[in-house]
């Protein structure tokens, strides 16, 4: 048995025309290629007082279809606000959107995949002005692109390798065990500096006036002010060439990574990723006040994340419970 299928405007219109001239229901039918059922069907369904109309048939049909369709679940004002709200305006991922709801909103829960697939067919575009909804996610689409493993920077003296982590530090037990890098913003002026804590994902750190050994190593000094600071790894770029100060300082000793080995600080990697949706690279960092780039890393911080069991590194980092939806 071949599959059903709806009439078609056209369709409708070789109906209406046959069925003025007067022609019975069976010869209509065998003109169009059509059963008996279906045309008697059709004109019992959408005659007004036994007149036939094409464009009403087809408003009707359309507006049945309409009412016949699962409604999908961001259908539901209260989930759309929230999509909105954490996804398009706050920079939630879907999937961090999805893990925080199941934790704290299991009646309203929605999965990623149903979000990015209201974002690929533009159902969401309305809810930001008319913008591309798509533009909003983090990668927006884009592949990274790959490079070879020469070494393009210059060398600095190391005082120890990654391998030499403490256990601790390698299986993530405490609080104290810090990844750091930079955010490179516009050539030779300010940048981010971000410290984050390996075992709760809580980033610390400021804006240093420029890419340089001397305020990097101020920033992450003033980062590590007050909190436990028990190691330090980081990459071998030269902004980094003052670590011996740097420990001197903190008393945290520094380990740092192979070259072209991003994933030894994955979780500092992942952070400057989130990063990149507020200062996009190539930005001015220098006329973004200090008090602004704060209000970034809480934001970040504020993220619910999948390791965290949806919880977010400032829940985690002060053993805190905060109420996000």
């Amino acid at each position: 048995m071949g599959r059903y299928k709806h009439l078609t405007i056209g369709e409708r219109e070789d109906i209406m025309c046959m069925r003025r001239e007067g022609r019975r229901v069976g010869e209509i039918a065998r003109e169009i290629g059509r059963d008996k059922s279906t045309v008697s069907r059709e004109l019992r369904r959408n005659s007004c007082e036994r007149f036939y109309r094409a464009s009403t048939a087809q408003r009707r049909y359309e507006a049945r279809r309409k009412r016949c369709r699962r409604p999908r679940l961001l259908d539901d004002p209260e989930r759309l606000e929230l999509v909105r709200s954490r996804v398009l305006e706050g920079r939630w991922s879907p999937e961090q959107l999805e893990g925080r709801i199941l934790l704290e909103r299991p009646d309203l829960a929605v999965s990623d995949t149903t979000i990015y697939r209201e974002v690929a067919a533009g159902r969401l575009d309305r809810c930001i002005g008319g913008r591309r909804a798509s533009a909003r996610l983090r990668r927006r689409g884009r592949r990274r692109r790959s490079r070879d493993g020469s070494e393009r920077r210059g060398r600095i003296k190391i005082s120890h390798e990654v391998s030499e982590r403490p256990p601790e530090a390698d299986g993530r037990s405490r609080a104290g065990d810090w990844e750091g890098d930079t955010v490179a913003g516009r050539a030779g002026g300010a940048c981010p500096v971000t410290m984050v804590d390996r075992a709760t994902g809580f980033l610390a750190g400021g804006k240093a006036a420029s890419k340089r050994k001397g305020p990097v190593r101020e920033a992450m000094v003033a980062a590590m002010r007050g909190r436990p600071c028990e190691t330090v790894t980081l990459d071998r770029g030269k902004e980094f060439a003052e670590h011996a100060l740097f420990t001197e300082a903190v008393g945290a000793e520094c380990y740092f990574c192979l070259p072209h080995h991003p994933w030894q600080r994955g979780t500092n990697e992942n952070t400057n990723g989130l990063l990149r949706q507020y200062f996009p690279k190539g930005g001015d960092l220098g006329a973004v006040p200090e008090a602004e780039v704060q209000m970034v890393y809480d934001e970040l911080n504020r993220r619910p994340r999948e390791r965290l069991g949806w919880r977010t590194p400032y829940e985690a980092y002060h053993s805190v419970a905060l109420h996000l939806l």
